[in-house]
C-alpha cells in the first residue's frame, strides 16, 4: 500500500507540473515566475510512467524527477506565505477519487498544489511516523530525515520519499521477494498444508516401517509384503510435497493453493512450466525411495521370532 500512495503522489506530482507547463507555453510567465518557467521548460515532456526505485530509473528520468522536485520545492517557497496561514484541503478531485487523470489536454490546473500537500502528508502520517495506522519499520534516521524535510521545511516533492522507498525496495528485494518465490514460483502448496502433509508423512512412514517389521518378523510371504507399497508411497510422498513445498501430481495439471483446500490454475506460462520441471523431479526423487524402500522390506528374508 506504500507503494502504490507514493506511486500516486508522483503521479499527482507529475500531472501538477506536465499542466503547469502547459499554462507556461500558452501563456506569458510573470516576471517573477521566470526562474521557475526556465526550470518547466527545461524539464521536457512528463510521459507517464510506472514509478519504481530511484535505483532503477533511467538517467533522463532521474534528470527529470530531479528537476521536477527542484520546480515544486521553487514554487513551495513562492507559496509558502500564503499555505503558512491557510489549512491544507485537498481539491475535490483528490479526495474523492485514487487517480489522478493524467492524459487531459487542458491548460487548467486540475491538480491544487494543496493536493500535493496533503498526499505527502498522508503518506507521512499513515505509514512513516511511530504509531501510525500501517506504520513500515525504517531506520530511525530516515524516518526523522523524511518527517524534518515535511513538517519543518515543507517539502512535498518526490525525492523527499527517495531514502525510504529505496531502503523499503532493497528490504523486500532481499527478505521477502525471494520467500514469495520459493512459495509461489517454485511450489504451489501453503504453509498449513505443508505442515498437515508433514504430520501425515510421518504417521504414514511409522505405519509402514511398524508393518514391515511386523510381517518380517512373523515370516510373512513377500506377496503379502506387497501391500507395505500403499503405506510407504503415501509417507514418501507427502514428505517430499512438505521437503519441496510442491505437490508434483498437482503441479503436472497446473494447480496452486492460494487458501487451506482452494485451488487456482496457474496462469502465468513461465510459472507453469517451471513448476511443471520441478514436478517431474519430485516425482522422480519420490519414486526412486519408495521403490528402494519397497524393495528393501519386501524382498529381505523373512525369519518368525
Amino acid at each position: 500500500m506504500a507503494r502504490l500512495d507514493v506511486a500516486q503522489h508522483m503521479s499527482l506530482c507529475r500531472h501538477y507540473v506536465r499542466e503547469l507547463r502547459r499554462s507556461v507555453l500558452i501563456g506569458t510567465p510573470e516576471a517573477q515566475s521566470k526562474r521557475s518557467s526556465a526550470i518547466l521548460e527545461n524539464i521536457g515532456d512528463l510521459e507517464p510512467r510506472t514509478a519504481g526505485p530511484s535505483m532503477y530509473a533511467t538517467e533522463k528520468e532521474k534528470n527529470q524527477d530531479a528537476q521536477m522536485s527542484a520546480f515544486l520545492r521553487e514554487d513551495q517557497s513562492h507559496d509558502s506565505p500564503q499555505s503558512a496561514s491557510a489549512p491544507v484541503r485537498p481539491s475535490p478531485q483528490f479526495s474523492n477519487s485514487h487517480e489522478v487523470t493524467t492524459e487531459s489536454n487542458s491548460p487548467a490546473h486540475t491538480v491544487a498544489r494543496q493536493d500535493i500537500r496533503a498526499s505527502a502528508e498522508k503518506i507521512l502520517y499513515t505509514f512513516l511516523l511511530p504509531g501510525a495506522e500501517r506504520e513500515i519499520t525504517l531506520p530511525d534516521s530516515i524516518t526523522a530525515e523524511v518527517t524534518t524535510a515535511i513538517e519543518e521545511y515543507g517539502r512535498d516533492d518526490p525525492e523527499v520519499f527517495d531514502v525510504a522507498k529505496d531502503y523499503v525496495f532493497q528490504a523486500m528485494e532481499r527478505d521477502a521477494f525471494p520467500g514469495f518465490l520459493r512459495m509461489k514460483a517454485l511450489g504451489n502448496l501453503i504453509p498449513p498444508t505443508l505442515i498437515m502433509r508433514l504430520i501425515l508423512g510421518l504417521i504414514a512412514m511409522f505405519a509402514a516401517l511398524w508393518a514391515a517389521f511386523v510381517l518380517i518378523f512373523l515370516d510373512y510371504s513377500r506377496a503379502t509384503r506387497c501391500w507395505l507399497i500403499l503405506p510407504f508411497t503415501v509417507g514418501v510422498y507427502f514428505l517430499a510435497s512438505y521437503q519441496y513445498s510442491l505437490d508434483p501430481i498437482m503441479a503436472l495439471v497446473g494447480y496452486s493453493e492460494y487458501t487451506p483446500f482452494n485451488f487456482s490454475r496457474i496462469r502465468e506460462p513461465y510459472v507453469r512450466k517451471l513448476i511443471a520441471k520441478r514436478a517431474i523431479m519430485v516425482l522422480a526423487v519420490t519414486v526412486l525411495i519408495d521403490a528402494a524402500l519397497c524393495v528393501l522390506f519386501i524382498l529381505v528374508p523373512g525369519k518368525r521370532l
